[in-house]
């Protein structure tokens, strides 16, 4: 034997059945997270893209660093859809998916012109039984084809394996493997958040303009990236379709932090973008319910789901204006207040579990209606009337949704990008003509009609970040999208991710500047115009507690100038007791001497 390959046997087997090595490379793998976050920190830039990169070269495309079993969902680990076991296993299902009838009755069993002993089940056996069906596989006869099923593939065979990869994808989606989970309950929790900001009033004040930018800053895309998937000769569903819908969410988070940084979310152009990006994300949780509802045969019962998800989501609307307030005053009113002066009061508590409860129902209604995000979003507005709503959140789940939206990039995202694919020159030259058209561009004019915001209002409006890629991994993971499509797809996404803070950081600047200048009238800059590096990843801006954090700011200012002040009288008080003693110590010694005279 060699001895070499003995001792790394024996030291590979010194530890005994332990989980150790699989948490230290779980253990290794966040840490990279965390190093790329802080690198994209100091050079400025969305921490996304590096950490997309980190998940690629340490996932189970590469490296390999964290074990099959973790990486992979447990049904693709047990399944080959190439295998005639698993083909079986389809067709044993009789003609739920795959119709023999119909491919015999048609007589492409085999293949078109190929004998009948060609095809899957051999030429051992003329008749075959399949779900307490016979089926009579070496007849020469043709009959009507059977009404239960379709014909889409060349042969029968051929059938089963596209229907066992179906069937797989829908498993790994119903039961994915840990990571991916995780992924996507940092997406669910991000969405909430995000509706946790929407401001009615804002709404108002902004609202048809808004509402304006945000149809054409949700369809434009649709159009450009549907024609563009049309004209690299895929079809226009539901491949097309599936990246136009990936193309049209606008990420609330990015524009969210950057105007707070410029001081400009109270501006009317801010107001605005603000609308416009949560109205695009609901007409694209909306589209995104619409893409995976249609397909196949189509009835009135195949839009039933979505038509109660809209019927819902207006109730609920109506409900967080008229309903919600007075629902959770009067429950806060009924539960004394036992910690006023805790960091996390009573009131707090009660407040967050009532979200938490809301959260899960109105997921759970709309994943019944087509997805939960939906829920998720509507959730997070029936609080959003609660000015303290969002810090009582974030205040409780603010590094696990960051953690999690992290592995939602550098896990679900990065290990579901076919390498090979993506760093193909064909998918790098298309997706760059789809970032910067459909991508990019067409977000950018969404606001002909804004005035002097314009331009402002439409880079604001490109951002990417989770939801986009959530969407394009799930269309790819229900077979709604090739591999090479999909790489095209996420170079588009990426050119977005990676330009769109950049460039909005620098238009919002420069404009804020001009106001600035133009309110000043004497040109000088005002630090309102300054816009700071701010992370693109992460919980969104607890405005709450900054608030709470200026008054203390300003409270604990105050208090210092009064003490300086109380300071600056002691000091008079002693200068002039000193004064006082020495007039009197003066007129005294006057006095002895006079008297001494």
């Amino acid at each position: 034997a060699n001895p070499i390959r003995s001792c790394v046997y024996l030291l590979c087997n010194m530890g005994g059945a332990s989980s150790f090595y699989a948490m230290l490379a779980a253990t290794g793998f966040l840490s990279a997270l965390w190093i790329t976050g802080r690198i994209a920190r100091l050079i400025g830039v969305s921490s996304i893209v590096l950490e997309i990169g980190a998940g690629i070269v340490l996932g189970p495309a590469v490296l390999k660093l964290i074990p099959g079993e973790l990486s992979e969902c447990s049904a693709a680990l047990r399944t080959d859809c190439d295998s005639h076991h698993d083909k079986l296993r389809i067709a044993e299902k009789g003609d739920e998916y795959c119709d023999l009838q119909a491919y015999l009755d048609k007589g492409i069993y085999a293949g078109k012109g190929k004998s009948w002993e060609a095809g899957f089940f051999g030429n051992k056996m003329g008749t075959v039984k399949l779900d307490g069906t016979k089926y009579v596989l070496n007849t020469t006869g043709r009959r009507l084809a059977s009404k239960k099923g379709k014909t889409d593939y060349d042969d029968y065979a051929t059938c089963l394996e596209k229907q066992c990869e179906y069937v797989l994808a829908m498993d790994c989606a119903t039961n994915p493997d840990i990571f991916t989970m995780i992924g996507h309950t940092g997406v669910a929790m991000m969405i909430f958040e995000s509706g946790l900001h929407f401001d009615f009033e804002q709404a108002k004040t902004v609202g048809p303009w808004a509402c304006a930018v945000a149809v054409l800053g949700t369809f434009l895309p649709i159009i450009a990236g549907t024609a563009l998937s049309l004209a690299y000769g895929y079809p226009i569903f539901p491949d097309g379709l599936a990246v136009g819908v990936s193309l049209a969410p606008t990420s609330v988070g990015i524009a969210l932090k950057l105007l707070h940084e410029a001081k400009a979310l109270q501006c009317y152009f801010g107001q605005a973008v603000m609308t416009a990006a949560f109205v695009d994300d609901v007409l694209s949780l909306i589209l995104f319910s619409v893409m995976f509802s249609i397909g196949g045969t189509m009835t009135v019962l195949t839009f039933l789901p979505l038509i109660s998800g809209c019927i819902f989501m207006v109730v609920a609307i109506v409900a967080a204006v008229k309903v919600w307030p007075f629902v959770i005053n009067w429950i806060l009113k009924k539960i004394p207040e036992t910690k006023p002066d805790a960091n996390v009061t009573r009131h707090h508590e009660v407040m967050w579990l009532l979200m938490l409860v809301v959260l899960l129902a109105y997921a759970q209604i709309t994943h019944l209606c087509g997805t939960h995000l939906w829920g998720c979003f509507i959730a997070g507005m029936s609080f959003a009337t609660r000015h303290e709503a969002h810090h009582v959140w974030v205040r409780q789940v603010k590094r696990v949704t960051c953690w999690f939206i992290r592995i939602f990039f550098a896990a679900t995202l990065a290990w579901a990008i076919p390498v090979n694919q993506l760093f193909s020159l064909e998918a790098f030259w298309k997706g760059s003509i789809m970032g910067i058209g459909p991508c990019i561009l067409m977000k950018v004019l969404c606001a002909p009609f804004m005035g002097r915001s314009r331009w402002v209002i439409g880079w604001a409006m490109v951002g990417r970040a989770e939801f986009a890629y959530f969407i394009a991994i799930m269309a790819k993971s229900l077979k709604m999208m090739d591999d090479s499509l999909f790489a095209i797809l996420i170079w588009s996404l990426v050119y977005a991710t990676i330009f769109a803070p950049l460039v909005f950081r620098k238009v919002l600047k420069h404009y804020m500047m001009r106001e600035n200048a133009e309110k000043d009238g004497d040109g000088a800059e005002n630090k309102s115009g300054e816009v700071r590096r701010a992370a693109t990843l992460g919980h969104l801006p607890d405005l709450y507690q900054e608030e709470l954090d200026n008054k203390a700011r300003a409270d604990f200012e105050r208090q210092a100038s009064n003490e300086a002040e109380l300071q600056d009288l002691k000091k008079e008080n002693e200068r002039l007791n000193a004064l006082l003693q020495n007039k009197n110590s003066e007129d005294g010694a006057a006095v002895a001497q006079a008297t001494v005279v």
